[in-house]
C-alpha cells in the first residue's frame, strides 16, 4: 500500500456558527478565559475551523492550555483531542515548543483516567501523533493500558503501540514482540483483530505462524478475524507466490464453511485477485449471487453484481450455468438491481439455456401485466423486460417465434412505448430471419385490432407494406386494413351512426326540441353539407374504444398514420401486381384503395374528425391517389421501375443495412471483450516450479489499485491537473495591480463543489486592519463560509480558502470586495474584486442513450434554446468535431447515416449528463451553402430545465465567435 494510504486522516469539525459572523482574537481569547463550559465548546469549534482553513492561531495555544485543559466536561475534553491533532507542535526551528511540556502531562494524565472512554479517546489520538519526542513520554502508560481490564481500552492500546513503533523504531523496540503474546493471551475479538493487523505489519512470520495455528479453527472465529485472516493472506499471496496454491485452498474452504457476507465477500475478493482457474471464479461467483439474493441493501446488491461482471469479463464463456441463479436476483424491488441482473445475464446466454432464460422472462413479463395496477413501477420494469427479451430473441432463432407470439399476444395491455418497442424488435426479427416471416405476419395481423397505439401501429403498417411478398400475404395484409378502417365512406357512414343515436334519443320520453331550418339575414334559407355540418357530440371512451383501429385514428385527427396507411396500400398494389397475373383483383384493389383514402381524405377536411388534416398529410395521400390512377405509370417500363425503387426497395435496403450495422457493431463489442481476455499466441510458458523467480507469476493487488484510485484519482489526471501551466491557466486576478489590495484566485473543480484559493498581497506601506473578503453568487450556487477578518502587515501576503457548493450545471457567477479599515479612525474602505464565471463544462460529459429514450425526452424537455449557425469552416463535419469538443456531447448518430467528409447535408443528434444528473440534448442541422460556401443551419438545444439550455446555447455561441475570429498575417 502506498504512502499515500498510510497517511492519519484528521477529523473534520462542522462549523454550527452563522457563516457571515467574524471573530477576532481577543474575543476568542475572551470566551475561552470567562465563558461557560457551553460557550467554550462552541468557541473550541470556531477555533477548528479557522485552523482547518489555514489560520494555524499559535497565540491561544496557552489560553486553550489554561481554560480548555483543565476542564472536566467530556464533549470539550474530545474536541480538545481535535485541537492537539491539528494545533503546529514544532517552532520555526523544528523543535518542539516549550508549551507541550504542559500538554504531554495532560495526556499522561488522561492515559490513566479511570474513566474509559476518556482512556480510550486519548489512545486513539496517540494512533494520530507523528512527534517522537512527544511520543516517548507516553510508552509506559501505553504499556499499563495493555493490560486493562476493559476491552475498549485494549483494542486502542495494541494500535497505540504499533503506530508509536512506525513513527520511531526504538520508542518501542520489542513491539513485535509485544502484539505476538498480547494476540496469544487475548480473548476479545477486536483486540485480537487489530493485534493481528499490527502484528501483519510488523512481522510477517508471527502473522503467518499464528495464522496457521489457527487454520483448523478458522471457520469458528470471529468474522472480524477472519477479515484480517484473508487480507493478510491477500497481500502475502502477492508477495510470496509459491504459497498461493495453499492460500487458494485456504480462501476455498473458508469461503465454503462461512456464512457471515462480509467475510464471503472479502474472500471471493480475494479469490478473484489470486487465482484465474474458471472452476474457482465460478464458485465465487456462485457466492457472490448467493450474497446479492439475500443482503436487502440495494447498494450491497449492485456492488456484488458488478464483481460478478467482473468475474465474467475475466473468464467469459464460464458462468453460463449460473445464468439462472443470477436472475433470482429479479425478486429484488429496485428496478436498478433487477436492470444490472438482466444486463448480466444477457451477456451469458448461450443455446443451452436460452430456453430456460426465456421462459423466465416470460413469467416475469407475466407478473407485470397481472399487477399493473398494484405496482406503480410495473410499467417501467415491464419496458425492461421487453428490451431485453429483444435482445435475446434477436441473437437466437429457436426462441424468436415464440417470442413473437407471447409480445404480440399481450400487445393490447402495453403501453405506447412497449408496443412501439415490441413492433421495432418484429422489424428486426422478420428481417434477420426470412423462414419466419409468414408466420409472422399471420400472427401479426391477428394482433393489430388490439393495437391501442398509433405509433405501434404505424410500424405494423410498415412490416405489412414491406414483407407482404407474394400474392395471398397481400391479399391477407389487405383484408385487415380493409376491416380496419371500417365502413366506407366514412363521412356518410358517421352521418347515418349518429342519425341512429339521435333517433334513439328522440324516442324518449323526454321532448327534444328540434333544429329547424337555418334564416339568413337575407331571409332565404342556409344549406348544409356534410363539410360544413356541425360537429357531432363527442363520443364516449367506450364508442371510440369500440371502433377498429384505422378510424379510430382517422377520426380522432391522427392523420400521419393515414399517410403511412396510403404508402402502405400503394406497396402492396406494386407487389400484387408483381406476384400475380390477375387483373381483375388488381383493379378491385385499385378501385377499394381509392375509395379507401379518397374517404379519408374527405374525413379530413369535414367535421366528423377532431382534427382537419394537415398539408404534409393530405400531400402524401394525393400522391399515392395519382399514382393509383395513373394507368401508364404502371405499363411503362421506365416509371414502372422508378415506382419500384422508391416504394419497394429504398426503404428495405436501408432498414437491412440499419440491421446490419447494428449487427457489426454487436460483433465488434464482443471481439473487442474476447480480445481483452484472451491470451497472446506468444505469450511465456509459467512452470508452478520457477514460480518464486517468475515476475509473471505474480497477481497484481487490483484491490489496493482501487483504493489508490479511489483515493488520489486517475495518477495520469492527477499529474496532468498538478502541472504548472495548467494551474496558471487556472489563475484569475480579482483586482489590479495598482490598487492597494491585490487579489488573485486558483480556481479547483471537484465533484459538487468549487474550492477558491485567494492570494492577498497588501501593496501599500502601512498594515491593513479587520480586511476580511466578502463573497456573494449568482445562479444555482453557495457559498459555504465567508472567511474571518485578519491584519494584513505592509507588503505582506495573505491566503484563505473559499467554498463554493455547486448544485446543477447552469452558468454561476461568484463576485465579491475586499473591505478593510481605514487610517486614523476614517470610515472602511473597499476594493471591488472582478467576477469569477463557473466553468459548466467541468460538470458535462457525453454519454450514450438509444433512439427511443431520446425521442422521449425530447417530446418531454419543455426548454428548448436555438442557436444560428453561420461558420467559415472548410466542411461540415469539422463543425461538428468543434461542436463535441466545446460543449462535450456524445454524437448519437452511426457513422454511416452522417454522410461522406465533403457531403452538403448533415443531421445529427447529440446527447450529454451533467454531474448532477441533468440530460442535455441537442439536434444538429447544418448544410453548405453554394454560394457563399458556409455553413449554415441551427443547433437546437432541449433540457429540462431553462439554465442548462441556456449554458450551452452560450457555448455554442462562443464557438461560433472563436472559429468566425479574423485572424491578420502581419501588421
Amino acid at each position: 500500500m502506498s504512502s499515500t494510504l498510510n497517511q492519519s486522516a484528521y477529523t473534520l469539525v462542522y462549523d454550527p456558527s452563522p457563516s457571515l459572523v467574524g471573530y477576532t482574537r481577543d474575543e476568542l481569547q475572551k470566551s475561552l478565559e470567562k465563558g461557560s463550559d457551553e460557550e467554550k465548546i462552541s468557541t473550541m469549534k470556531r477555533i477548528l475551523v479557522m485552523m482547518l482553513d489555514g489560520n494555524p492561531m499559535p497565540e491561544l495555544l496557552m489560553h486553550v492550555i489554561r481554560f480548555v485543559m483543565p476542564s472536566k466536561n467530556k464533549q470539550l475534553k474530545k474536541l480538545l483531542y481535535f485541537y492537539w491533532e491539528i494545533v503546529p507542535k514544532l517552532d520555526s526551528e523544528g523543535k518542539l515548543k516549550q508549551e507541550m511540556i504542559l500538554v504531554c502531562n495532560a495526556i499522561q494524565h488522561d492515559l490513566q483516567h479511570p474513566n474509559e472512554y476518556i482512556r480510550g479517546n486519548t489512545l486513539r489520538f496517540l494512533t494520530k501523533l507523528r512527534e517522537a519526542d512527544l511520543l516517548e513520554q507516553m510508552v509506559p502508560a501505553v504499556r499499563q493500558c495493555l493490560e486493562y481490564r476493559h476491552a475498549y481500552i485494549r483494542k486502542y492500546a495494541i494500535l497505540a503501540v504499533y503506530s508509536i513503533f512506525k513513527v520511531s523504531e526504538h520508542l518501542i523496540p520489542d513491539a513485535p514482540q509485544i502484539i505476538d503474546s498480547f494476540l496469544v493471551a487475548e480473548t476479545d475479538p477486536i483486540c485480537k483483530r487489530n493485534a493481528f493487523l499490527g502484528l501483519a505489519e510488523l512481522d510477517r512470520e508471527s502473522a503467518l505462524n499464528y495464522l496457521q495455528e489457527n487454520i483448523a479453527s478458522i471457520e469458528s472465529l470471529d468474522s472480524l478475524l477472519q477479515d484480517a485472516f484473508i487480507d493478510f493472506i491477500r497481500t502475502d499471496a502477492i508477495q510470496t507466490p509459491t504459497l498461493k496454491p495453499q492460500y487458494v485452498d485456504l480462501l476455498q474452504d473458508l469461503l465454503a464453511a462461512t456464512t457471515s457476507p462480509e467475510v464471503v465477500f472479502e474472500a471471493a475478493l480475494a479469490l478473484t485477485v489470486l487465482s484465474s482457474d474458471p472452476k474457482v471464479l465460478c464458485e465465487v461467483a456462485s457466492k457472490l449471487i448467493d450474497v446479492a439474493v439475500r443482503e436487502s441493501d440495494n447498494n450491497v446488491k449492485l456492488i456484488v453484481l458488478e464483481r460478478i461482471q467482473d468475474i465474467h469479463q475475466r473468464a467469459p464463456g464460464h458462468l453460463e450455468e449460473l445464468t439462472l441463479d443470477i436472475l433470482r436476483v429479479l425478486s429484488a424491488q429496485d428496478l436498478d438491481v433487477r436492470a444490472k441482473a438482466l444486463d448480466i445475464a444477457l451477456e451469458l446466454v448461450s443455446s443451452r439455456n436460452v430456453d430456460d432464460v426465456i421462459k423466465l422472462l416470460k413469467k416475469e413479463l407475466q407478473t407485470t401485466i397481472t399487477n399493473a395496477h398494484n405496482d406503480e413501477k410495473a410499467v417501467e420494469y415491464r419496458q425492461i423486460l421487453i428490451e431485453n427479451m429483444h435482445k435475446v430473441a434477436i441473437r437466437f432463432a429457436e426462441v424468436s417465434a415464440d417470442v413473437v407470439s407471447l409480445f404480440l399476444e399481450s400487445i393490447g395491455n402495453l403501453s405506447s412505448n412497449a408496443a412501439s418497442g415490441v413492433i421495432s424488435f418484429i422489424k428486426e426479427v422478420i428481417e434477420k430471419y426470412p423462414q419466419l416471416r409468414k408466420e409472422i405476419l399471420q400472427h401479426l395481423i391477428g394482433a393489430l385490432s388490439y393495437v391501442h397505439s398509433a405509433k405501434a401501429y404505424r410500424g405494423a403498417l410498415w412490416i405489412l407494406g414491406e414483407y407482404s411478398l407474394d400474392a395471398a400475404d397481400v391479399q391477407n395484409s389487405w383484408k385487415h386494413i380493409r376491416s380496419s378502417v371500417g365502413s366506407l365512406p366514412i363521412i356518410q357512414s358517421e352521418s347515418s351512426e349518429t342519425e341512429n343515436d339521435s333517433a334513439k334519443a328522440n324516442a324518449a320520453p323526454e321532448a327534444v326540441s328540434s333544429s329547424g331550418p337555418v334564416v339568413l339575414p337575407d331571409g332565404t334559407y342556409a344549406t348544409e353539407s356534410a363539410f360544413a355540418a356541425a360537429p357531432t357530440e363527442s363520443a364516449t371512451n367506450e364508442e371510440k374504444e369500440s371502433k377498429p383501429p384505422l378510424r379510430r385514428f382517422t377520426l380522432s385527427g391522427d392523420f400521419y398514420t393515414a399517410s403511412v396507411l396510403a404508402t402502405t396500400i400503394l406497396k402492396c398494389v406494386l407487389r400484387f401486381e408483381k406476384s400475380s397475373k390477375d387483373a381483375s383483383v388488381l383493379n378491385a384493389l385499385k378501385a377499394e384503395a381509392m375509395l379507401i383514402l379518397v374517404s379519408i381524405l374527405r374525413a379530413g377536411q369535414s367535421n366528423v374528425v377532431e382534427k382537419k388534416i394537415d398539408e404534409d398529410s393530405a400531400e402524401r395521400i394525393l400522391v399515392a391517389l395519382s399514382i393509383l390512377m395513373d394507368q401508364a405509370s404502371f405499363e411503362d417500363v421506365e416509371s414502372r421501375k422508378l415506382l419500384e425503387l422508391a416504394y419497394l426497395e429504398a426503404t428495405k435496403n436501408s432498414f437491412e443495412l440499419k440491421v446490419a450495422s447494428e449487427e457489426r457493431e454487436f460483433a465488434k463489442k464482443h471481439a473487442s471483450a474476447l480480445a481483452r481476455t484472451a491470451d497472446p499466441i506468444d505469450k511465456a510458458i509459467s512452470f508452478r516450479q520457477f514460480a518464486a523467480n517468475d515476475i509473471h507469476c505474480t497477481p497484481i493487488d487490483t484491490i489496493n489499485e482501487d483504493l489508490e484510485k479511489a483515493i488520489s484519482g486517475d495518477a495520469l489526471r492527477v499529474n496532468a491537473s498538478n502541472s504548472v501551466l495548467s494551474k496558471l491557466r487556472k489563475v484569475v486576478p480579482l483586482t489590479g495591480f495598482s490598487d492597494p489590495v491585490y487579489a488573485e484566485a486558483y480556481i479547483t473543480n471537484h465533484q459538487f463543489d468549487v474550492v477558491i484559493d485567494v492570494l492577498l498581497v497588501n501593496q501599500t506601506k502601512e498594515t491593513l486592519k479587520n480586511l476580511h473578503v466578502q463573497f456573494a453568487t449568482l445562479g444555482d450556487l453557495k457559498i459555504i463560509e465567508n472567511p474571518p477578518s485578519t491584519n494584513v502587515v505592509a507588503h505582506g501576503f495573505h491566503r484563505l480558502t473559499i467554498t463554493v457548493k455547486v448544485s446543477s450545471a447552469d452558468t454561476g457567477v461568484i463576485f465579491g470586495n475586499i473591505v478593510y479599515d481605514g487610517a486614523h479612525g476614517e470610515d472602511a474602505r473597499y476594493v471591488i474584486m472582478n467576477d469569477i464565471h463557473v466553468d459548466i463544462m467541468d460538470y458535462i460529459k457525453p454519454a450514450k442513450t438509444d433512439d427511443a429514450n431520446f425521442r422521449k425526452m425530447w417530446n418531454a424537455f419543455e426548454w428548448e434554446n436555438k442557436i444560428t449557425v453561420k461558420s467559415k469552416l472548410p466542411t461540415l463535419h469539422t463543425y461538428l468535431e468543434e461542436l463535441v469538443k466545446g460543449t462535450r456531447m456524445g454524437v448519437l448518430t452511426s457513422d454511416e447515416a452522417l454522410g461522406e467528409k465533403d457531403c452538403r447535408f448533415l443531421s445529427c443528434n447529440l446527447y450529454s449528463k451533467s454531474t448532477f444528473g441533468e440530460d442535455a440534448l441537442a439536434n444538429l442541422c447544418i448544410e453548405k451553402d453554394p454560394v457563399s460556401e458556409e455553413v449554415v443551419g441551427h443547433v437546437r438545444i432541449r433540457s429540462k430545465g431553462q439554465g442548462l439550455a441556456l449554458s450551452m446555447g452560450d457555448r455554442v455561441a462562443l464557438i461560433a465567435r472563436q472559429m468566425n475570429k479574423v485572424k491578420l498575417d502581419r501588421v
